[in-house]
């Protein structure tokens, strides 16, 4: 649980500061699930200066509540959670001080997103919270107040979530917590885990992955862990000490997260990622009459492949559908044995290339374009989805046929300004792999936005 943070202050000497305005906003690592947002009198004169960067006067605070009066309610939503915040160290500061001030010694762990943006997000201009969300097309609101800045600070957290690929946060935090055996509570927080798609990551004493899943049904899945009878499943139920997750928003993230992550982070239980999820390729060659033939052969490399399928009936399936829709002709692409005319011929849906009656060229114009649609090969696009929450969509990048990484966005100018979209998209290793989940998951879903980048 973490709690992302803002103060405002008087201004002043150095352990002398009084906070004038105070938001705090619980979340889970998915959503918010309480806040508190406050004016504070601070009982002391605001600096002119800060008058003028914040807006706030001591006229506005002569009737809102002082430091002790609210000091229970923060306690209590800060309870058992890390503090978030843009240069945690003074917002931390500010708040030990005031809570010493009442004799009162209040600790908590802390994260700092200046840190952590320095560490995911490299070489940007400049680290200050303004400048760098606007350089992420974050939106911000407010600036230089408390609820303003920390709901810019909460984006960015979300953001630097999806980049921590390694789960550096997630480990540092149950690391430094205190972990025992299974008790009822953490029993209680898997039955709390989200119905939705994603990907789900099982922690040991120490933190350590040592087993990651994905599923439409995170939920679902996770409770069949804990109600197995294998072997795998027992040795879960006993070591696990932690399960966090990512919402996905749709499959083929998470299938891309899945496929990179075991490969990178190899859990002991997953047992070893397969080298090539693939066994049979479509290719292409020119027959003796000039006409493009498509055929399936056996493969474990994708560079020459116009699709990669895991089965030989996936394969055939898709061989029988793409000469269909493009009017080819099944003998041309050996579906048909006939030894004069194929099938589709007699239908209409070959136009006669089986008889070498129709035109090399124009037959070979609709190969071309079958291959176009379903290969990736060479193609810069970006694959629009459903993101995790309403109002949000996913980007999955190919820059000339290999994949890139992914990101979340909610306005339109983040995706079409290519530096913020180099900029939001979580960086990931292309591979043969990915390119088959990819090609695959566009076979199964039809009718998804896709936009060619120049």
């Amino acid at each position: 649980m973490y709690v992302i943070l803002d103060i405002e202050t008087t201004g002043g000497k150095y352990n002398e500061e009084g906070i004038t305005e105070i938001a705090i906003h619980r979340f889970d690592g998915h959503k918010v699930v309480d806040k508190f947002i406050s004016l504070i009198n601070p009982e002391k004169e605001i600096q002119p200066f800060v008058v003028k960067l914040t807006g706030i006067n001591d006229k506005m605070l002569r009737t809102a509540p002082k430091f002790h009066e609210v000091a229970k309610r923060i306690v209590e939503i800060t309870e058992d959670a890390v503090l978030v915040a843009h240069n945690a160290q003074f917002d931390y500061r500010i708040l030990r001080t005031e809570f010493r001030r009442l004799g009162y010694n209040f600790e908590r762990k802390t994260l700092c997103t200046v840190n952590l943006s320095k560490e995911l997000i490299p070489d940007m201009e400049s680290y200050s919270l303004g400048k760098l969300v606007r350089s992420l097309g974050i939106p911000v609101s407010d600036r230089h107040r408390a609820n303003g800045d920390a709901l810019a600070t909460l984006q960015l957290f979300k953001l630097l979530l999806a980049k921590d690929s390694d789960k550096t946060i997630i480990k540092s935090v149950i690391k430094e917590g205190t972990m025992g055996e299974l008790s009822t509570r953490q029993i209680d927080l898997v039955e709390q885990l989200p119905t939705e798609t994603g990907v789900y990551y099982m922690h040991d004493k120490e933190g350590e992955i040592i087993f990651i899943g994905k599923s439409s049904n995170i939920k679902k899945r996770v409770n069949k862990h804990f109600t197995g009878t294998s072997n795998v499943a027992r040795k879960l139920q006993k070591q696990t000490r932690r399960i966090t997750f990512e919402k996905t928003g749709n499959e083929l993230v998470a299938l891309l997260k899945e496929n990179e992550e075991l490969v990178r982070t190899k859990p002991k239980y997953n047992g070893h990622p397969k080298k090539v999820l693939f066994s049979f390729g479509i290719f292409k060659k020119e027959n003796k009459d000039g006409y493009l033939s498509l055929y399936i052969d056996k493969t474990k490399a994708a560079e020459n492949t116009i699709s990669t399928f895991s089965s030989i009936i996936a394969a055939k399936n898709f061989m029988a559908s793409i000469t269909s829709e493009f009017n080819l002709c099944g003998k041309v692409n050996a579906i048909s044995q006939a030894k004069t005319n194929c099938g589709n011929y007699e239908d209409g849906k070959c136009l006669g290339a089986c008889l070498r009656k129709e035109d090399q060229s124009t037959y070979n114009e609709r190969v071309l374009a079958a291959i176009d649609k379903y290969s990736l090969h060479h193609k810069s696009i970006l694959i629009k989805d459903k993101g995790r929450e309403i109002g949000e969509y996913s980007a999955i990048l190919i820059q000339k046929g290999e994949f890139k990484g992914y990101g979340f966005y909610n306005l339109n100018h983040q995706i079409n300004n290519i530096h913020i979209l180099e900029t939001i998209i979580t960086k990931m290793k292309g591979s043969q792999n990915a390119n088959h989940l990819i090609e695959t998951y566009l076979r199964k879903r039809k009718g998804l936005k896709i936009t060619e980048l120049d």
